[in-house]
């Protein structure tokens, strides 16, 4: 389990694909307190760290997570929002984060707010996944409350610190991301699907 607030970012340094699996190394600052074994989420993406270099480790995504998310389309370079698990005991200060990628959704619109700026995406409404205004969202990993929900798009108001210390610095028009909805709104969705 995660809560959403990204501890840093890490930069790709290196991509393998071994079979059908891509193995994934990146830098980070936090590499020194990690262990094999750990599960640390990649733009909300939960995956196991499998190797410790340095200054850098390796994890590994499978078919399954390259084809339901971002992190197939990474580059040697790209900068990746970090999330170690949480720590049962500690403050929940986002919301809780499974750290599986529901769907990608794209980036639609960035406006300036003149002190936050407002991000909005869309997403197929056909996977049944839904939002409401002030619920929860998760967008790269980061966890967001939804300013305007509308049938296939939401929107996110993001502040000064969160812009600058997470991917979303670098998002454009088009920018493909990684959305995990709301848990408990799942469930309540999948309820209702079946009566």
């Amino acid at each position: 389990m995660f809560t959403g607030i990204i501890e840093t970012l890490g930069v790709v340094t290196e991509l393998k694909a071994e079979q059908k699996n891509l193995h994934i190394t990146v830098k980070s600052n936090i590499t020194g307190e990690l262990k094999i074994d750990q599960s640390v989420a990649h733009n909300g993406v939960c995956l196991t760290v499998v190797a410790i270099n340095n200054e850098e480790y390796t994890v590994t995504a499978i078919k399954e997570t390259l084809d339901k998310t971002n992190i197939g389309d990474l580059k040697v370079g790209d900068e990746v929002n970090l999330e170690r698990a949480m720590k049962l005991g500690d403050r929940l200060d986002g919301h809780i984060v499974q750290g599986h990628v529901d769907e990608t959704g794209i980036c639609k619109s960035i406006k300036d707010e003149k002190g936050s700026t407002i991000f909005t995406f869309e997403y197929k409404s056909a996977n049944n996944n839904v939002t409401i205004e002030k619920g929860s969202i998760t967008v790269n990993g980061v966890s967001l409350t939804i300013v305007n929900s509308k049938k296939d798009e939401f929107s996110v108001a993001i502040i000064p610190y969160t812009l600058q210390h997470t991917t979303f610095k670098n998002f454009k028009v088009g920018t493909q991301v990684n959305l995990e909805f709301d848990v408990i709104g799942k469930y309540v969705a999948r309820l209702t699907q079946t009566q």
